[in-house]
């Protein structure tokens, strides 16, 4: 016996639009970050090379001109440039700057999916688990209502109860999938960002001795 999506849907029972709504909410999410994460450019080792090439030719002036050229697409670029521009403040002054422009850029980059993605892959099983105990309820009561007890009616029971808690556990996957990539995505321009103003300083210092 096969079943089309809508046949599924209707098996399921109520909680199965609950469901629809995670599974609708987690595409969004999903394809949202995609769309961000592809449109600006979160690469910070090249640009960040050009910077110490300009420093090192004491010019400081043409590397904030660089930065200040980049569209907000160049994720990295106002980071450097926030630690270019605050230079002449002194170290502590300069880390400050550059790590508040790092907390805001990598606040863009998640834009609360490690909250909603976490609270969807957690929700969406726990819901399809209450559907299907929702289902075993309805499938042992029609047991007891029946008067003549055959295998067939016991798996139908139970089979359409376990339908939910497949596409509970099937969103829960996406959306745990999709998270850990964007964590890592996420990671990878902290990781890189810091690396490029620790970088970048003593430049700027030497520069400022020179």
């Amino acid at each position: 016996m096969t079943f089309n999506l809508v046949e599924l849907f209707k098996l399921g029972g109520p909680f199965m639009w609950v469901l629809l709504i995670f599974s609708i909410a987690t595409f969004t999410l999903v394809l949202e970050r995609c769309i961000y994460l592809f449109w600006h450019d979160c690469n910070v080792s090249s640009l960040s090379s050009r910077v110490k090439e300009l420093l090192r030719q004491n010019k400081k002036d043409e590397a904030e001109q660089l930065l200040s050229s980049f569209s907000r697409k160049k994720t990295a670029a106002t980071v450097l440039l926030a630690l270019l521009q605050n230079s002449k403040f002194g170290e502590s002054r300069m880390e400050k700057a550059a790590e508040s422009e790092a907390q805001e850029r990598i606040r863009r980059m998640e834009n609360g999916f490690n909250y909603y993605l976490t609270a969807l892959s957690s929700l969406a099983p726990l819901t399809g688990f209450l559907g299907t105990v929702s289902g075993m309820i309805g499938a042992f009561k029609s047991i007891a209502d029946a008067t003549d007890v055959n295998a067939q009616l016991v798996a139908g029971g139970i089979y359409e109860a376990l339908i939910t808690t497949i596409f509970g556990l099937i969103i829960a996957i996406v959306a745990l999938v999709a998270y850990n990539l964007f964590v890592q995505k996420v990671d990878v321009f902290a990781a890189e960002t810091s690396k490029a103003v620790n970088d970048i300083i003593p430049e700027l210092l030497g520069s400022k001795n020179d």
